[in-house]
């Protein structure tokens, strides 16, 4: 959707006269110009309720987002980046709660990783047994 978004506002921008640069905004006038946020935020609420989720701001959505991404084994790393967090420390520090067993499968992880190479008995010669 948002690609079909910025193929729209490129499209509009070319009949201004202008172009899209990697700084613009996604919800703006066709000039680039800021919208408005209350008129973000009323269309937000509109749609919500249409969709049966009346009473779900704007902002809730950007924290379900980064809640699920993250759920889904998604690197934080890559979602600091789409929630653009200055810092990878902030994005851990707000959703730290959604990820609890990391610290469980890391440990998992590293113990398979050295069960895989770990030499069987048979292996391993008499003499170095001792």
């Amino acid at each position: 959707m948002l690609s079909e978004h910025k193929v729209k506002q490129e499209g509009e921008r070319l009949l201004l006269g202008g172009s899209l640069t990697e700084n613009d905004l996604v919800f703006s006038h066709p000039d680039g110009n800021l919208i408005n946020p209350e008129t973000l935020s009323q269309a937000w609420r509109r749609f919500a309720r249409r969709s049966g989720f009346q009473g779900v701001r704007l902002h809730d959505a950007r924290h379900t987002h980064a809640s699920l991404l993250l759920k889904a084994g998604i690197h934080p790393k890559v979602v600091q980046e789409r929630l653009g967090h200055a810092s990878i420390s902030t994005t851990l520090d707000l959703y730290s709660h959604v990820t609890p067993g990391l610290q469980e499968a890391a440990a998992q992880r590293f113990d398979e990783s050295l069960n895989e190479h770990k030499p069987t008995t048979a292996e391993i010669e008499p003499e170095k047994i001792k």
